[in-house]
């Protein structure tokens, strides 16, 4: 890709000044339809973040992730530990499609999607410049001596900060404990519940930490999806770029009609660097894909409107394959390109496996059933020997309703008597969402034993329905072996 290159494009990270320091980026503010577009996005996915703890489906949350109690629900359906190959395979399913994603539209979640981009590009930024104003007034405010208009600004917007990282934190409680629990807490002192306002604290340091200092230093050096990209992209991953065949040689342009043929002989990037102030990770896509681009559209929107200033095709930068790029048929009588949705063996590979899990997790989510039922035999017991011949077998019982109804559950031996230490009729009574544990003693007669070792069924009914049928082993006096 022949590219014009700054001399230390492969040699300096844009992040960092020639000393070694920090190189604080200050980006401007940017404008035009991919970024209303992404405002959108994030509106809603901000809004389903601090709803969604509110929104009950059958009296549990949206989205539970209660790990104290080991307790998960999402729209509607609960899980247990026992579901654990159900979040192993979710999991997958969830690594599968964002390298499909990344495959065919590069890093489109890290742009659009990813919580560091939406809360850093669309909530702190923006309080930063409702606050200190644009990039050139925060560079100067950052550069002037401390009076009392820095140290007012300075103050506001860092209590703006805190504050906003304390209500998200919050928030995600919601999600760990339910939003019941935590108003029981909100109305109580924090000595009550000091582990729960400790972690609060600590979490909101950490949010404010990451937002306030960190900022784009996650993405380039914490987060390790940055580094995948260069493994999952090649030249049919739709990505943002920089039209180089039609952008160069870049240069000035001029008004004047002596210097017009000097305007034709360039191509057409005049060189206003507006694609670099506005990047949040400071770079430049001239340079071709690089590790720090979020694929933001940022550069996209500003090379546009700087075209349509100067009269000339938008698309200069671009969703754009290198191959499209590269290859002439893609371009239009004007040399703009035509975007195209790249469709590949490899695609059509990521998609078929997204596919097949996506398949398999709705069958297993379909076919769940309602309530799981596990018999143990009670560590460290063999057998008991009753009157009239009878021997007794102690068994743990473990039943988890996965439901968010209470039920009553019935438990009968097909081939033995079953009693239910503790309850009346033999009725298991569970309650929603939760697991139960019993301890049930099979019984059998010595007439009905024919092995030392030999194998029982129960039956689990709710009403007259048997919802479940589990077999154990039964252990009876060595002198019932058979010969």
């Amino acid at each position: 890709m022949e590219t014009v290159q700054q001399p230390t494009f492969r040699e300096q990270l844009g992040i960092l000044e020639k000393d070694g320091k920090r190189h604080w980026i200050y980006p401007k503010k940017v404008s035009g339809k991919y970024y209303k577009w992404r405002s959108v996005v994030a509106a809603i996915l901000l809004l389903f973040l601090f709803v969604a703890p509110f929104v009950k489906i059958n009296n549990y949350p949206l989205v539970l992730l209660n790990i104290f109690e080991r307790r998960f629900a999402l729209l509607g359906f609960v899980f247990h530990p026992q579901d654990l190959f159900l979040f192993a395979l979710a999991m997958i399913t969830a690594v599968v499609c964002i390298a499909l994603f990344t495959v065919v539209l590069g890093r489109i979640f890290c742009g659009w999607i990813c919580p560091q981009t939406i809360f850093l590009e669309m909530v702190f930024r923006t309080i930063e410049r409702w606050i200190e104003g644009d990039a050139n007034q925060q560079k100067k405010l950052d550069e002037q001596p401390w009076n009392s208009e820095k140290v007012i600004k300075k103050s506001l917007k860092h209590l703006v900060f805190f504050a906003f990282s304390f209500l998200v934190a919050h928030t995600f409680l919601a999600y760990l404990i339910g939003i019941d629990q935590l108003w029981t807490m909100l109305r109580q002192t924090p000595l009550q519940h000091p582990v729960a306002f400790v972690s609060l604290l600590i979490f909101t340091g950490l949010f404010y930490a990451v937002f306030a200092h960190l900022r784009e230093l996650v993405c380039i050096v914490v987060c390790p999806y940055g580094r995948l990209q260069g493994v999952l992209l090649d030249k049919n991953s739709l990505v943002v770029a920089y039209d180089y065949v039609r952008g160069e040689p870049r240069g000035k342009i001029f008004k004047s009609q002596s210097q017009h043929r000097e305007n034709v002989s360039k191509g057409d990037c005049i060189d206003c660097k507006l694609c670099v102030q506005v990047c949040p990770t400071g770079i430049d896509i001239r340079n071709g894909t690089q590790l720090e681009c979020i694929n933001c559209t940022a550069c996209i929107d500003a090379c546009d409107e700087v075209m349509q200033k100067i009269g000339r095709p938008t698309g200069l930068i671009g969703y754009y394959t290198a191959h499209q790029i590269e290859d002439k048929t893609f371009r239009r009588e004007d040399n703009t390109i035509k975007p195209v949705l790249p469709i590949t063996t490899r695609t059509i590979a990521y998609f078929s496996v997204l596919i097949i899990l996506i398949g398999i997790m709705t069958t297993l989510l379909v076919t769940r059933k309602d309530v799981e039922i596990t018999v143990l035999r009670m560590p460290g017991t063999l057998y008991q020997k009753l009157d009239n011949g009878v021997i007794a077998n102690l068994y743990q019982l473990e039943v988890v309703n996965k439901t968010p109804y209470p039920k009553t559950i019935q438990v009968k031996g097909v081939d033995s008597q079953v009693i239910v230490v503790g309850t009346e009729n033999n009725l298991l009574k569970l309650s929603e969402g939760e697991v139960e544990k019993f301890t049930i003693m099979i019984q059998m007669h010595s007439n009905q034993i024919n092995s030392y070792k030999m194998k029982t069924s129960l039956q689990f009914l709710e009403g007259k329905q048997v919802i479940s049928e589990k077999t154990t082993n039964f252990i009876a006096p060595y002198r019932y072996k058979s010969l």
